[in-house]
């Protein structure tokens, strides 16, 4: 297999195919991942929810947004307000803003009305008043669906991994990260044809305890998980519950969306679906 390595929106990505992929490819998936960014990056000041954090306002709906937003609807519902795409300022208070300060005030709630300040439909965007939008609960799982798609024309198997979530074409085997210790693995997994995107509690951490998974409800990081991972036939999906089973309802979205997936407590336990592909090393409750 060839790899093809680069960083993108501030993560390490590998696109692993049979043969290398040529320039053309190549400036196809570029092309898709700065579209994205131009979007959807609250880490630059000229993007689009970026100008739309200032003052609020309507754009044209940029793409992806339906899809995302829609199952933001979803994932805010199934865990009872904690997933909200209103949480870049609950982010940003903790420090992780977008001069990524890592200088911590207050925590800050996102707003609980969120589907009442941000609407969308096919044609039209709009924030009714201020916010910053912040998509990390599913967005970098849309991101490496829409380069899988970018590469549909590429023969064989084909993996695209963005830094733990990724979309595989064939077959492969993948350690589950031990979020206490990155040098071990909980267990195995056998991702075949589907995405499998994980979150920790260790990654994107700072502070005293500070990381960016947080309780949209408080604006405080939560406590109970450090580790989950989601299998779906797409990384969206797959990402989305990911970060849902940080919180009480996401076993129930997930079973409502057929993903499986396996998550660790902080204090060493894990949970697990009963058709998660998975081998575990470590005790289940």
């Amino acid at each position: 297999m060839s790899t093809w390595r680069f960083d993108a929106i501030g993560t390490r990505w590998e696109i692993e195919t049979v043969e290398p992929l040529e320039p053309q490819r190549r400036a196809r998936v570029e092309a898709v991942v700065a579209e994205f960014d131009a979007t959807w990056s609250r880490f630059r000041d000229d993007s689009v929810v970026s100008r739309l954090a200032q003052s609020g306002g309507t754009v044209t709906t940029p793409a992806n947004a339906v899809a995302m937003l829609d199952a933001y609807r979803e994932l805010s519902a199934a865990t009872a307000g904690a997933v909200n795409p209103l949480v870049g300022a609950s982010l940003s208070a903790l420090g992780y803003d977008a001069s990524y300060s890592l200088s911590a005030g207050d925590p800050v709630g996102a707003p609980q009305d969120w589907p009442e300040v941000l609407t969308w439909d096919a044609d039209r965007m709009s924030l009714a008043s201020a916010a910053l939008i912040d998509i990390g609960a599913l967005g970098k799982g849309r991101l490496v669906d829409l380069v899988a798609a970018a590469l549909d024309d590429v023969a064989g198997a084909l993996v695209v991994d963005a830094g733990g979530d990724m979309a595989v074409r064939g077959e492969t085997r993948v350690g589950l990260e031990h979020p206490f210790d990155t040098t071990k693995a909980i267990g195995n997994a056998n991702v075949r044809d589907q995405a499998l995107c994980a979150s920790a509690t260790n990654r994107r951490a700072w502070g005293d305890g500070l990381h960016h998974v947080l309780d949209a409800r408080t604006g405080i990081p939560v406590r109970t998980w450090a580790a989950t991972w989601a299998f779906a036939p797409d990384a969206m999906h797959a990402d989305a519950v990911a970060t849902a089973l940080f919180f009480d309802g996401g076993p129930a979205l997930a079973e409502r969306w057929g993903v499986e997936w396996v998550r660790m407590s902080t204090n060493g336990i894990a949970e697990r679906s009963p058709d998660a592909p998975v081998e575990l090393f470590i005790g289940k409750s």
